[in-house]
């Protein structure tokens, strides 16, 4: 039965895909997507024209978060502003800025403060947190890790016109400096100048622009 099933269903996938030509399930998703966008723009603290959020989004503390204007997300981004986690109040901040483009599988978490600026490019999987999971010490590692109170170095600045690339990860109390790049797969630990390109884990400078 199940298999009999299967290949119904194949079937009218089939001819749905004659009826519906490629363009027009573009136009589809691209009004969907605008559709999805719209049922969560009332969970935000603010939030600008032309935004797009592909779907799913995985939304958290939306009342913490601020959209700038023109900014697209790609499937699978994670926004988290944690204002309470294990009895620990925090007050977050997220600041999308203007133009900023959002690749895939993207994460944002605060308990401190993310201000990105405008004009930002972030490929797909970058990781920014301005908090870790539970502080190195002796009696932390006593507990569990998923038993450990969040805690913060300082908040993150991505300064306008960054780029980062592919899987790279930015840690607590960072600034990258304005017109900078980092690398594919680079671990941001410390504050990167303006006009810089950057890379490896840990990032460090490999070159200036002037």
């Amino acid at each position: 039965m199940k298999r009999i099933l299967k290949k119904i269903i194949r079937n009218i996938v089939i001819i749905f895909s004659y009826i519906f030509t490629k363009k027009m399930s573009i136009t589809i998703d691209i009004f969907f997507n605008l559709l999805y966008t719209f049922w969560h723009t009332r969970e935000f603290r603010n939030i600008g024209e032309s935004v797009s959020f592909a779907y799913p989004l995985y939304l958290k503390g939306g009342k913490y978060i601020s959209v700038g204007t023109n900014v697209g997300a790609d499937q699978r981004l994670r926004l988290d502003a944690i204002d309470e986690f294990l009895g620990d109040k925090f007050t977050p901040e997220i600041i999308i800025g203007d133009n900023v483009s959002i690749q895939k599988d993207c994460h944002i978490g605060a308990i401190d403060r993310i201000s990105i600026g405008n004009n930002v490019l972030l490929a797909s999987k970058v990781y920014i947190s301005d908090h870790f999971h539970g502080e190195i010490t002796k009696e932390a590692l006593l507990l569990p890790p998923a038993q450990r109170k969040l805690y913060s170095k300082g908040p993150i600045i991505i300064e306008d016109n960054v780029w980062l690339g592919e899987g790279v990860v930015v840690l607590p109390g960072v600034t990258i400096g304005k017109n900078s790049i980092v690398g594919a797969n680079a671990v941001v630990t410390k504050s990167i100048p303006k006009n810089c390109v950057a890379g490896g884990n840990p990032a460090r400078i490999i070159r200036e622009i002037k």
